[in-house]
């Protein structure tokens, strides 16, 4: 049985038994990741993980994690030249489910991107929004369950 994938644009053939993986990031990086032009997710570790992975947005985020967020993604978009961008509000941003999908195309140790700020940059590329879907998070990267998939495929 052939079925749009919800991590690709192309039709696709993978096993209903395939494992998805997904990262947590709290908000509102995973909205900047989507809809911000956030290139680099930053970590304390590397990873060999590279392809399309889910975004899930963490349930946690204080009005200070929000509103640094905000600065930084101010400062990372004016020094690219890029237009500001509105943001959710801290009550109105999606947490606590899967939001979206990325793709990961390598793990550095430096960059000039003015959003890497950490010891180790996993590099970004071609962010896909998806229907929010809650689900719990977990740390690292992780197996999405089958049940999830199935309502992200619904929700197109």
């Amino acid at each position: 049985m052939i079925e749009r994938s919800i991590l690709s644009s192309a039709p696709s053939a993978a096993p209903p038994d395939r494992l998805v993986k997904a990262i947590c990031i709290r908000q509102p990086w995973a909205w900047l990741i989507l809809h911000g032009g956030k290139d680099i997710e930053n970590r304390s570790w590397a990873t060999k993980v590279r392809g399309r992975v889910l975004i899930h947005a963490s349930q946690g985020m204080t009005f200070d994690e929000w509103n640094d967020g905000v600065a930084f993604a101010r400062l990372a978009r004016d020094g690219l030249g890029h237009p500001p961008v509105t943001i959710p509000g801290a009550k109105n941003i999606e947490r606590g489910g899967i939001v979206g999908s990325v793709e990961i195309v390598d793990c550095v140790t430096a960059s000039t991107s003015p959003w890497y700020m950490g010891d180790v940059g996993f590099v970004l590329r071609d962010p896909r929004p998806l229907p929010f879907v809650p689900m719990k998070g977990r740390l690292g990267f992780f197996d999405v369950p089958h049940e999830v998939l199935a309502q992200l495929g619904t929700a197109r």
